[in-house]
């Protein structure tokens, strides 16, 4: 997430407090007074808001107390581990994160006064007594509270410039195996499986689909090793036993996934004790990285016919319906793969009640469709007008009537226009944040106002210069160029802004010099930003005063831009239905509710431009369509992986609400563990390129759905500060998703670096995806 200055002010003394695992010197205040009440994460959140606020009373009162209160039994969890436990069951460790975190807290807060070697003291509990305690960090993971010491003890003991090389190692119990690719001992007999011949489906188009085996022998032959039902074949494969003998089958099965020993993933899996579903899944996926197309996308149908309501759960504890990811990815396989000569036909599976994060309550209408063999007409159709363009007919509906409106065509299809021009947005997330400051310190200054070279101009936009040969040095042919003018030639048009601005002249030069326009946001209580809650408070969307502190903060934003040609249109929240620091997620039609009085409140006020919501990916998207009449745009923060957004989430934004689509953030780290930096920045570019691809086959007059407006790239350059310690370029895995490794390094998805941070916030190290995008967004 990107903010601006007045977000990181505040963030200073409150983001850092979401910190939430936990908590307990000398202060007597009321609000000490209830302390006996508390739960150990409540006096822990209590303990950062203190800390980010540098009272160091209340911090040392807080921390204290849950030192006194909770060490013995933190010990005792302590005790009962051998590594660090996974996040589901990470309340049943709540003394021992609570306890680990204060003593952290307390590192810090003697750091800051100059206290050396009490500081080391603190720092030295955490890490001997409390190594498996960890922090909930409110960007979305955790961290380790012994990692994070560690790196305040060196930067106690010495201040030295920190390179990106001194920070990639390797996470503690990564295991370097060896690159294989599969070789299939029974590919199966049929390239495309005629499931017609081997059973039956009955219900199809219902929730009552199910696809009977009555020839469970010639469909195991058919289909070949290790797809459902042939489970057995694989024991006869002589690869397989020569792998299970040179001991490369030893460990989890999940340790597997990400590796490049294809083959040893392969059979790892084949026989992984989950699901047939799940199983099947990294079945497929690791036939795919092998290049055995053909036989992956069996693997992958074969979810769809037979385990079509599997469900897996991502890092974050939501629903990944597995089947409906399946039917994406052979789509996406098919459409960039001709040479197949295949393609998936009617296959749909549409979870009812899938919005949510209960899935007990989800109802799945099964259509499997079939894949069938290109005929002669149909390849000649694929090769000359693979490009021609969907005929949108004439316009049916239109919203807003000013300088930017949105239109929908007789074919269902949306485009967003400006002055009657079609525009798709292609968006960066652009903010700046100097090596070494953090919002979570209060030390971050407000990019939009820093020139620290003292020359007159504001130092990102216009100063900053490309370390082509990334010596980390200012050679003499490496002029400054500035950030605006390396935008302009990637073919960004736009940036969001998460929350006001503070240079109306900078942006309004963006926009008349560079042609680069604003969405404009307000992130309505999101990290209490807005609402005036204090941070373990949370933004309360029924407390009438953080109602008005909210309409006040967008009317001010909406009165003092309105007029602004660099405007694209209003974007309200960040993900608020996540529920970091506030009450969406526990309240959603109360939240949305009033986010539609906001934007009916926006629309009273101005004509000239629509309005946006942002949510955290498809969650209570189904809410969203009945009580946000108001809102024009919807947006989502989506991080689904390589192979784009998949066909399954541009229908369901289509067929529950109907309203176009803009990915308001999605990005890749440059980052891979064990991996060199070309190779890393080869997947960045490749997961970008097909995002940026996916977004425009679904955009007005394409195949796709037709409800894409464009995307916002996130982000320009790498942020020093998400993991912490923001003098140090921190490679430590953040939290698990669809990435080239299977991790999330938040400070490494900038398309563009600091080098080694030694000549920010000026130089720029281009990465291979901007180059990538500077090709695409320039045709």
């Amino acid at each position: 997430m990107m903010l601006n200055k007045d977000c990181k002010r505040f963030l200073g003394a409150a983001l850092i407090t979401l910190f939430v695992l936990y908590p307990g010197r000398h202060a007597q205040s009321e609000e000490m007074s209830d302390a006996k009440n508390l739960s150990p994460k409540n006096m822990i959140v209590r303990a950062w808001e203190a800390w980010g606020a540098k009272n160091y009373e209340k911090t040392f009162y807080w921390t204290d107390k849950c030192i006194g209160e909770y060490s013995e039994e933190a010990k005792e969890e302590q005790a009962s581990l051998s590594d660090f436990p996974p996040t589901d069951i990470m309340d049943q460790y709540e003394a021992l994160n609570a306890v680990g975190t204060s003593f952290f807290i307390q590192g810090e807060a003697y750091l800051s006064q100059g206290k050396i070697e009490e500081a080391k003291d603190a720092f030295g509990i955490a890490i001997k007594d409390y190594s498996f305690a960890q922090n909930w960090d409110p960007r979305g993971w955790y961290w380790s509270v012994k990692e994070k010491s560690q790196a305040s003890v060196e930067k106690s003991e010495k201040k030295p410039d920190v390179t990106e090389e001194e920070e990639t190692k390797p996470t503690p119990g990564f295991k370097e195996r060896p690159s294989t690719t599969i070789t299939l001992y029974d590919p199966g007999k049929e390239a495309i499986v005629d499931y017609k011949r081997y059973g039956y489906f009955i219900n199809a188009g219902t929730d009552k689909y199910a696809y009977i085996i009555k020839d469970q022998e010639g469909l195991s032959q058919a289909v070949g090793e290790a797809i459902h039902p042939n489970t057995s074949s694989v024991n006869w494969d002589p690869r397989y036993r020569k792998a299970r003998d040179e001991g490369r089958l030893e460990g989890n099965h999940w340790d597997f996934v990400n590796t490049d020993d294809l083959e040893a993933n392969f059979y790892k899996w084949s026989s992984a004790p989950e699901p047939p579903g799940v199983r099947l899944f990294y079945i497929g996926l690791n036939l795919e990285k092998s290049g055995l197309l053909t036989q992956a996308i069996k693997a992958y149908y074969a979810i769809v016919v037979h385990f079509p309501k599997s469900v897996g759960w991502t890092y974050f504890r939501t629903p990944w319906y597995i089947a409906q990811v399946a039917s994406d990815r052979t789509y996406f396989l098919l459409r960039n793969h001709p040479e197949l000569e295949m393609e998936l036909a009617g296959a749909s599976i549409r979870v009812e009640n899938g919005l949510d994060s209960n899935i007990a309550n989800d109802r799945f209408i099964v259509s499997p469709g079939e894949i069938r063999k290109l005929g002669f007409f149909d390849k000649v159709k694929r090769k000359f007008f693979k490009e021609k363009n969907a005929r949108k007919g004439k316009v049916v509906k239109q919203a807003g009537d000013g300088k930017v409106d949105l239109v929908k065509y007789e074919n269902g299809h949306w485009q967003l226009r400006v002055e009657g021009r079609p525009y798709i947005i292609k968006g960066v997330a652009y903010t700046l944040s100097k090596i070494g400051q953090s919002p979570d310190e209060g030390t971050m200054d407000d990019w939009m106002q820093a020139d620290y070279n003292k020359n007159g101009k504001i130092d990102g936009p216009y100063d900053a210069w490309v370390d082509k040969n990334l010596n980390n040095t200012q050679d003499p042919d490496e002029k400054a160029v500035g950030d605006f003018q390396l935008l302009k030639e990637m073919g960004c048009n736009t940036i969001r802004l998460y929350h006001h601005a503070s240079n109306k002249g900078l942006l309004k030069e963006l926009y008349q010099r560079y042609g680069i326009m604003v969405i404009m946001g307000d992130l309505f209580g999101a990290y209490t930003i807005g609402s005036g809650a204090s941070w373990y408070e949370g933004t309360d969307y029924t407390n009438p005063e953080h109602r008005k502190n909210m309409m006040e903060s967008v009317k001010k934003m909406v009165e003092e831009f309105k007029d602004e040609p660099y405007i694209l249109f209003w974007m309200l929240g960040n993900e608020n239905n996540y529920g970091v620091a506030n009450n969406a997620k526990r309240n959603p039609k109360v939240y949305y509710e009033f986010v539609n009085e906001a934007a009916s409140m926006i629309k009273s006020m101005d004509r000239d431009h629509p309005v946006g919501i942002c949510n955290g990916d498809l969650t209570f998207l189904d809410t969203c369509s009945s009580l946000l009449p108001s809102v024009d745009i919807y947006g989502s923060n989506a991080y689904r992986g390589k192979y784009g957004f998949g066909a399954s989430f541009w229908e369901n934004v289509k067929d529950t609400w109907g309203k176009p689509v803009m990915i308001t953030e999605y990005g890749c780290p440059a980052y891979m563990e064990g991996k060199s930096r070309e190779a890393a920045e080869e997947a960045q570019a490749e997961y970008l390129k097909n995002a940026w691809q996916d977004i425009v086959y679904n955009s007005a007059g394409s195949p796709g759905a037709g409800n894409s407006i464009g995307g916002m790239l996130f982000e320009w350059v790498d942020e020093w500060w998400k993991a912490y310690e923001p003098s140090v370029h921190d490679a430590k895995r953040n939290w698990s998703g669809p990435f080239p490794d299977g991790w999330n390094y938040e400070e490494w998805l900038g398309v563009a670096s600091q080098g080694d941070g030694k000549s920010s916030p000026f130089l720029r190290q281009l990465r291979k995806s901007y180059f990538t995008y500077k090709e695409i967004w320039n045709k």
